[in-house]
């Protein structure tokens, strides 16, 4: 099956036609209200550091949006240092291997979008103190800041929409900010690193070494990416027909894999945020039934591919759990940059720390060509060095690529 999909023009795209024919409803751009700040010196815009290497992307209602190839700070994502340590070392291994320079910042706080979504505990000046204390430590480091988290993304984008809306907020954020001696800073955009593995898929596919041709991928799109704040998303007319965002499945075909279809594409992976901690039966059997279980019997993937931290451990971690109940589960998952520097070469234990996913992901290696024992039996041996005291830090670029 592919993803130049036959059917009917979805709402999306006939919202595209309708804005074409009357530009006056057009959404408004965010960015006017962000330079009129900037020149009545409310606020700092944060634009990229170099701004002649960048790539323009599509956006759903046909914005461009600029994405900085280099010189990133790293807006790194609790669930993933905590749950999926490989999500984030993919990350930070595709960008070295490019070339490209980046920051991993020690002063960087969570989003805070845990409390936000899940227990509404908190306050719109604290979540929005937060984000800016964020985005000031990413404007004095000189880097550009790119978001890890999908949901930090969208909750960022949400604040980012009430600091330009409402002028009490910004007054209540400022006090908070002189207190820590920092700047009330804004980027120009709000970049999310799925957005970046995109813009950089030709590059990424130029560095490939396993082939993927005969890898069979479902794609499930991260509700807190593109259904928040959704003008921002990456849409592409020659990905779904520019019918839903391009991210992970641009990638994925970038790099020779069969992207397959299935019908609750659109459904959440079960998170959810306030599902996962007080309805987690709920979570799982979502994730089961209405999302692995729809992806095997209508598309029999390889592996399932998503671009977010709560969505890969929610896909994950619930088919351990139905393989209880005789679900029919068993299907890997991965975030599209563990996808990708897998094609690269990377160690699937070393840089993708694939041992800390439950699903099995096995079969998939091998039909990627990969000989996971002697991989597992490698990174063993780093562990000893490890233990030993040889080495301080897992290695990565003593890997090879074979």
């Amino acid at each position: 099956m592919t993803t130049r999909s036959a059917t009917p023009v979805s709402v999306i795209l006939q919202k595209k036609q309708h804005f074409e024919r009357d530009p006056e409803r057009l959404p408004v751009d965010f960015h006017d209200r962000l330079y009129e700040l900037e020149a009545a010196g409310e606020l700092v815009v944060q634009r990229p550091p170099d701004p002649t290497d960048v790539v323009t992307v599509p956006t759903k209602y046909g914005r461009p949006k600029v994405i900085p190839r280099g010189h990133l700070w790293h807006h790194k994502s609790c669930g993933q240092c905590g749950h999926i340590p490989g999500y984030s070392t993919s990350i930070f291994w595709v960008m070295r291997k490019l070339g490209y320079e980046y920051h991993d910042p020690r002063d960087q706080t969570s989003c805070t979008a845990w409390n936000y979504y899940a227990s509404a505990t908190s306050n719109p000046a604290a979540q929005a103190a937060v984000a800016l204390r964020n985005f000031a430590a990413a404007y004095e480091s000189g880097y550009y800041p790119l978001i890890h988290c999908a949901t930090s993304y969208g909750h960022y984008k949400e604040v980012r929409g009430e600091l330009l809306r409402h002028p009490e907020l910004r007054q209540q954020v400022r006090q908070v900010m002189d207190k820590l001696g920092k700047p009330m800073v804004l980027p120009e955009e709000i970049v999310h690193y799925s957005e970046w593995f995109y813009a950089m898929r030709d590059e990424i596919a130029a560095r490939q070494v396993r082939d993927f041709s005969g890898i069979g991928v479902t794609v499930h799109p991260a509700c807190h990416y593109y259904k928040l704040v959704e003008g921002d998303a990456i849409y592409d007319p020659d990905v779904y027909q520019g019918q839903r965002t391009a991210v992970v499945t641009g990638l994925a075909e970038s790099l020779g894999a069969e992207v397959r279809e299935y019908s609750t594409w659109y459904d959440c992976c079960g998170f959810g945020f306030r599902h996962i901690l007080v309805q987690r039966d709920f979570t799982r059997s979502f994730a089961t039934m209405r999302k692995i279980e729809v992806m095997k019997e209508e598309a029999n993937p390889d592996v399932v591919l998503t671009h977010d931290t709560g969505c890969v451990t929610t896909l994950d971690k619930s088919q351990f759990a139905a393989q209880a109940h005789d679900r029919k589960v068993g299907v890997a998952v991965m975030s599209e940059a563990q996808f990708a520097a897998l094609a690269m070469g990377a160690h699937p234990y070393k840089v993708c720390q694939l041992h800390w996913h439950s699903a099995d992901y096995r079969p998939l290696l091998e039909k990627m060509g990969i000989d996971w024992r002697q991989a597992w039996a490698e990174f063993e041996d780093e562990v000893k060095r490890l233990e030993r005291g040889d080495v301080q830090y897992l290695t990565w670029d003593d890997v090879d690529a074979s």
